[in-house]
């Protein structure tokens, strides 16, 4: 999954593991990744925080902008088999404490997608 890599290079890159009983977030700070088999690891497995991700079950991944009321938040959405998101990468400190989109930030955003494509399937 070269697209885990790349977002894994990007500054203020949060990921997040969600379902209906809990919650996970972690910041990229230079995590590592590897993979074993099936298993992708992002993180020090013996570090503080770390997530194992099942390569065999995401079938696809998404980039999305979704529209809030003043705001739009950036994404890379990974989906199982059900279509149901099992973690994303969104990406942070997107506007500035006047609410002004960060430009920059937008065309990492852009540039990525357009290397993977808009729907990238494993």
């Amino acid at each position: 999954m070269n697209i885990l890599s790349d977002l894994l290079k990007i500054d203020d890159v949060l990921f997040i593991i969600k379902n209906n009983v809990a919650v996970s977030e972690i910041k990229n700070i230079s995590l590592p990744i590897k993979q074993k088999e099936k298993w992708i690891t992002i993180g020090d497995n013996d570090g503080s925080a770390h997530m194992h991700i099942n390569s065999e079950l995401i079938l696809f991944a998404e980039f999305i902008e979704e529209k809030k009321l003043d705001r739009t938040s950036f994404s890379v959405q990974f989906f199982d088999q059900n279509r149901e998101r099992v973690f994303a990468a969104f990406f942070t400190k997107m506007y500035d404490q006047n609410n002004n989109l960060n430009f920059e930030r937008k065309k990492i955003f852009k540039n990525l997608c357009k290397k993977h494509g808009l729907k990238i399937k494993f």
